[in-house]
Parts: C-alpha cells; structure tokens; sequence
C-alpha cells in the first residue's frame, strides 16, 4: 500500500486565512453599494468585512512558515472547510446588520448562497436594505465558479501549485481544459464569467429592469443561484417577456459548459455541435418545454400558471414561455420562478420533481447529477444488453467518440448510488424532523441538488423560514455536500483519510 504523509495543515489554515480575505474584500463591495444607496446598513457591513479581513489576515501571518505543496488530502480539506470558513463569516453582515439576527437562518440564507441553491428563510425580501441584497447576491457569485476557482487564479502570486484544489472542486466526469496551465484556465473562465454577467445586466436594464435589479439578477443567474430581489421573483416581471427570455438565455448559458463558451468566443463552433452532452441539453430543454407548455395551455388552471396575464403574443406564447422558463430553471438548478409549477396539475408536480435530478453541463456553474453522468450511464445500461448476449466481446463505451476508461464509468455508477443514498437518506431525516411526505422528498431533491423551490410546505410560493433548527441545519449540509458533488465533503467521513501511514 501506498504511504500517506503528514498533512500539511500550515497550508490549509493559510489558504483558509486568504479565501477569508477575499470574502471580506467582497463585502466591503457591498458595503460600497449600501453607501451609494443610503440603505444604513453600510457601517455593519463594513464591520463584517473589516472582522473577516481581520480573522483571513491573522490566519496567514501565522501559517505564513509553510511547506508550498498541497497533496490531494489537503486539497479536499481545503475545499470543504473553505466553503464552510467562508459561510460562517458570510454570516456577519445579515447578524451585524440585523436583517437575519439568527445565527441558524443567516448560516442558511449564506449556505444556500454560496451552494447556489436559492433557498430562503426570508419572507419580505423588498424590505432589507439594498447593501444587505447585494451580499445575498454576491454570495451566489462567488459560488458559482467555486471559491476555490477564484484562489487557483491568485495562487502562482504565492508560490503555490493549484491542481489538486481544481481536482478537488471540480470532480466531474468532464475532463476539457482550456489551457494547460490550471491558473490560466481558472482566468479564462472568470473572464467568461464576469463578460457574461455585465452582459446581461446591460440587458436587463436596457429591457426595463432598475440598475441595482439588474445587476442582483445576473449574478444570481449567471451562478444558477436564484436569490431575487423580489419577493415573487421572476413572476414581478411577468408583464415584460423581454426581461424573462433574456434571463433564459442566460440560465441557459449558465447550465453549458464553460468551455463550451470558450470555444464559440474562439469560432470554434465544430466542438459545440459535436458535444453530446450538449446536443442532449439542447434536445431536453426543447422537448420538456414543448411538453409543460402543452399541458400549461391545454389543462393547467388559468388562474394558477400565470397565462390570465395580457401577453403580447397572447395565451399560447404565455403558457410555452411559462414551461420554457421553469424547465431551465430546474435543469440548469437556478431556481427562479415565474408561476407556482407545483399548480401545473400533479403530472407536473411529479415531472418537476424528477427534473431536479437532472442538473445542467459538467463545466457550468449547475447543481445537480449533470447531464453528462446521466448519458454515460444509458450508454452503460445499453451496452450490457450487448454483453449479455456476446459476454466475450469488448464493448466500451464511447462518449464525443472517445472510449470512456472504466474507472471513469464505475466512478459515475458509485456518484449515482451514492446520490440516491444520500437522497433517501435526506428525506427520512426530514421526515423524522418532522416535515409530511411531500415536503420532506421535495426538500431533499432541492436542498441536495441546488435547485432552491422545492414541493409542498417548501413550493415555489412558499420559504424554507418555518423549517425547524435541526431542518435547516441539515438541509445546509445537503447543500453543501451536493455542490461539492459529495465525494470531496464525504470522504473526510472515512476513518482511513486520517491515517497517517
């Protein structure tokens, strides 16, 4: 057996001391807006970047004697705690400021930020000050990419190799880099990122949205987070169409691989329409929209799917803009809503349940199984058909004309399991807190896959906010265990990763 070496903690407690000082970097940003806006939240959440800056800088100072090498425990040490670090102290300017004086609904309301997820505990979202609704946003922001993204870009300033936390953040079967060099693909998918999101700002405020709506919208969309200023969300807008097919597009973006991207920005336009992933994301999207705007138009209650408003282009565009939206909404695991789907008839209800374990692209910013693992999977499931009936011939399985290695394909078969596991198991803790059969299934399928609207007590009309203690502490882990694609957050359960031998 191989031999394991001490961890390096030095390293670990630096790291964590410098993703400190990014969020608190990024909270004197808000801190910037709440000032531009007179919100008087700005001196709170000043004191919460000046504390997390404070604590970042401290933990660097005193781990800064350290061995610049990360091994791959390290690095998903990093990773887990880091998202933890930075969502215990994203809780300082909801606490400081008074907006979420809980600790257990401001650590939910951050978890469910920086996951993506787009859960709320929150009621009367217009009522918070400006300062404060930007943090919100920013926090699915920096999720979105992944924190630890961010750091690989800044780490060759500090000496120190990145692969193993891109492993680490990252676990997915989609293996495409943009450039040899991980720092140089981490800053060209933050160029991407940051283009698309003054991108569509620009848009929506050319469409109708205020500046400071435009700019919270794109944040939460271009992370598929799904934290909206409003507090019916995207249904605010359901007199604009323009604002809500711009925000289509960009969830769809979103939920694409961000390599994808790279290659239309390069022409390279050969590698999109070859991707199967891609053309099966495509195909999804076309033909659930098609399916729920049907069954919108021909069955759903008027007065419940929001088709009674005078559209434009009249009650048929309505009811397929409706299905179009939330379809993208569930797969890409942003989460906004436009209409209560769980009103759609209980076909619907059922239909959207199942899309949220779907998820988007490997590569983008989606919660969820991903699209990709699903497709492998088939591919398996069709070939041992083959092998039944030709048990000595060698069939491999063959994605973007490539014959997957076995070690990828049983790795996706343990992720699925292991997410239906954690699934199950998520339901009946929610169900031993005490939520009914509804809520506790849609909770768990939400919460673990990023989605944010979940069934029953927890629909898209409804919050998280009457959940108990214990239920938002758990349904945080979910989260949390679901956008770092389980393994890199279980595996610090097994007893062997500590085993120094």
């Amino acid at each position: 057996m191989g031999s394991l070496s001490k961890l390096n903690y030095r390293i670990i407690f630096y790291l964590m001391g410098l993703l400190l000082l990014v969020n608190g970097g990024f909270m004197w940003l808000a801190a910037l807006f709440s000032l531009s806006y007179g919100d008087g939240a700005t001196t709170p959440i000043s004191l919460a970047g000046a504390t997390t800056m404070l604590i970042g800088a401290a933990l660097m100072l005193a781990t800064r004697q350290h061995r610049k090498e990360i091994q791959k425990r390290e690095g998903y040490i990093i990773v887990t705690f880091g998202w933890l670090f930075m969502s215990l102290t994203g809780t300082l300017p909801y606490i400081y400021s008074g907006a979420i004086p809980s600790f257990t609904n401001a650590f939910f309301e951050t978890m469910s930020g920086y996951t993506t997820t787009g859960s709320s505990i929150l009621s009367d979202i217009e009522a918070l000050p400006e300062g404060i609704l930007f943090w919100r946003s920013i926090t699915h922001w920096i999720g979105g990419m992944g924190i630890i993204v961010l750091a690989i870009a800044i780490l060759p300033l500090l000496g120190i190799g990145g692969m193993q936390l891109f492993a680490a953040e990252a676990p997915g079967p989609g293996g495409d880099k943009l450039h040899p060099r991980i720092t140089d693909t981490a800053k060209r998918l933050w160029l991407i990122y940051v283009g698309y999101t003054l991108a569509e700002t620009l848009l929506l405020s050319l469409a109708g949205m205020s500046f400071f709506d435009a700019i919270n919208h794109s944040l939460s969309t271009l992370s598929t987070g799904g934290f909206s200023t409003k507090n019916a969300s995207m249904a605010h807008w359901n007199g604009s169409p323009l604002i809500q097919y711009i925000t289509m597009i960009f969830m769809f973006l979103a939920g694409t691989n961000f390599v994808l991207s790279y290659f239309a920005f390069k022409t390279k336009f050969s590698k999109i329409f070859q991707d199967e992933e891609f053309k099966l994301y495509v195909a999804l999207i076309f033909g659930f929209t098609v399916l729920t705007g049907l069954i919108i138009y021909f069955w759903a209650d008027p007065s419940q799917s929001s088709i009674d408003h005078p559209m434009v282009w009249g009650k048929f565009e309505s009811a397929i803009r409706h299905g179009m939206f939330q379809v993208l909404a569930v797969i890409t695991t942003t989460g906004f809503v436009t209409a209560d789907f769980t009103a759609w008839t209980s076909f619907l209800t059922i239909f959207f349940l199942g899309l949220m374990f779907l998820g988007g692209s490997a590569g983008s910013t989606s919660g969820g199984i991903k699209i990709v693992r699903h497709l492998i999977m088939i591919k398996n499931g069709m070939l041992e058909f083959k092998r039944t009936l030709h048990p000595n011939a060698i069939l491999p399985v063959r994605y973007n004309q490539r014959a997957v290695q076995q070690p990828i394909v049983f790795n996706i078969l343990a992720f699925f399991i292991l997410y239906m596991l954690s699934f199950i198991v998520g339901v009946l803790v929610f169900s031993w807190i005490g939520l009914d059969f509804k809520t506790a299934l849609g909770g768990a399928a939400s919460s673990l896959g990023n989605v944010g609207p979940a069934l029953g007590a927890l629909g898209p009309t409804e919050n998280f906010g009457n959940l108990p203690e214990a239920g938002k502490l758990w349904a945080s882990f979910l989260m949390l265990i679901g956008r770092l694609e389980l393994f890199t957050v279980l595996i610090l359960f097994t007893p062997f990763f500590w085993r120094n031998r």
